[in-house]
């Protein structure tokens, strides 16, 4: 079983975490994002397009112009990115039998699978994008120090 997500979702979810550790300064370039965040420079334009037309983020073209969250990001989940980039988080068909289950017929774990894609959903939905990156920053905080370069010096 695979719960990575896909290109897009990471691509997507890089790109709004970017956005909310500038929240509040001014808009971000999609230049800007693609370094910072190591996104593709020819694949995030229609990514951020995409998460426009979400209504995840809102752009400003021109000079001056750029990208920035369309709210807060203490109001904008996880699973609100993922899901409208990679679409639902659902199984679309049954794990035993390969297609729908039928309420008048559902296999054995149906029930089971259902609860537990429900508590995944529910986990990521009350993950705010606020609480990723505050996480983040913690992370490189307490990082240790890369190691300083060193130059050939010679014997």
């Amino acid at each position: 079983m695979d719960l990575n997500l896909g290109k897009r979702a990471d691509y997507s979810i890089r790109a709004v975490l970017d956005l909310a550790r500038h929240y509040g300064v001014g808009r971000r370039t999609a230049a800007q994002i693609a370094q910072s965040m190591q996104i593709p420079t020819t694949y995030l334009p229609a990514l951020l397009a995409e998460l426009v037309r979400a209504g995840l983020v809102d752009s400003t073209p021109g000079r001056g112009g750029g990208y920035e969250l369309a709210r807060s990001p203490e109001r904008i989940s996880l699973l609100e990115v993922i899901e409208k980039t990679d679409g639902p988080i659902m199984a679309q068909e049954c794990v035993l039998r390969g297609g729908p289950c039928h309420w008048a017929d559902a296999c054995a774990l149906h029930r089971p699978w259902a609860e537990a894609q429900e508590a995944f959903r529910d986990h990521l939905a009350g993950i705010a994008l606020r609480r990723l990156v505050d996480e983040d920053e913690q992370t490189i905080r307490h990082a240790p120090a890369a190691p300083a370069s060193r130059t050939a010096t010679g014997p």
